[in-house]
């Protein structure tokens, strides 16, 4: 995705629904080309097109979460991506700048095998060819398109990795949280066969919190995230021995 198509994601984010001229306009290209970006954003499913307009997808699913911020999920993800070697694989869970990191993989890397139980990601990356997919069976969560259950368990237990890549909800004064339990499952099952838990979240996600404990801070390895991180949480995070990245 190019500067002028995250531009263009921003502003239908802002208004909701914008016409093709307008955008055309505020982005200073013609309306030819402004179709052919938002063809390629719908092929991504990070918006919705309509005669002569644009509107940002509905539903609250992967693709929603993505366009909101996507510019901050991007840096997240290509930060996270410097660790990561030709030909190593690595398990990646479900999430917006989780799926962008599957992604900046499968571009920049060679050989690299991505172990996940999100079909989105799966599908995500489906035309890249610098990355093998493994997609880990399990009962299929519909709106986080991501498979949870017994299942993901055992899958699980057929690999190790160095590194797991997971988001995250929120944070409290004991570590990571989640808003799902069957997805905290599915993803401690994971982290049961990696060397290293980290974590992508924009910095936002330290102001909130969750309802089920994900990770303790003793068992994150990593935290890539923003800038824009309060020194609070970033001295906390240094203290509890977390490595902590910004993009």
């Amino acid at each position: 995705m190019n500067e002028r198509q995250i531009k263009i994601l921003n502003i239908v984010n802002k208004e909701k629904r914008s016409a093709v001229t307008e955008l055309a306009a505020a982005v200073g290209v013609s309306e030819v080309t402004i179709r052919k970006d938002l063809s390629v954003l719908e092929d991504k499913g990070l918006l919705k097109r309509e005669h002569g307009f644009a509107t940002m997808v509905e539903i609250d699913d992967v693709s929603k979460r993505m366009a909101i911020g996507y510019e901050v999920k991007r840096r997240i993800a290509k930060c996270a991506a410097a660790s990561v070697v030709d030909g190593e694989t690595v398990m990646i869970e479900s999430g917006s700048s989780c799926a962008l990191l599957a992604e900046e993989l499968a571009t920049v890397r060679r050989d690299i095998t991505i172990i996940t139980n999100s079909v989105f990601i799966a599908n995500f990356v489906r035309d890249k060819q610098g990355a093998r997919i493994i997609l880990m069976g399990g009962e299929f969560q519909k709106e986080a398109q991501v498979m949870v259950g017994p299942l993901v368990r055992k899958c699980a237990e057929s690999f190790y990795v160095d590194k797991l890549f997971v988001g995250t909800d929120g944070f409290n004064e004991r570590g990571a949280m989640s808003g799902d339990l069957m997805r905290t499952e599915a993803v401690r099952a994971m982290a049961d066969n990696a060397k290293e838990v980290n974590i992508l979240t924009e910095s936002a996600k330290f102001s909130r919190t969750g309802v089920v404990s994900l990770f303790s801070y003793g068992e994150i390895s990593a935290v890539y995230t923003d800038e824009n991180i309060d020194q609070v949480y970033l001295e906390v995070l240094r203290e509890k021995g977390v490595d902590v990245h910004t993009a």
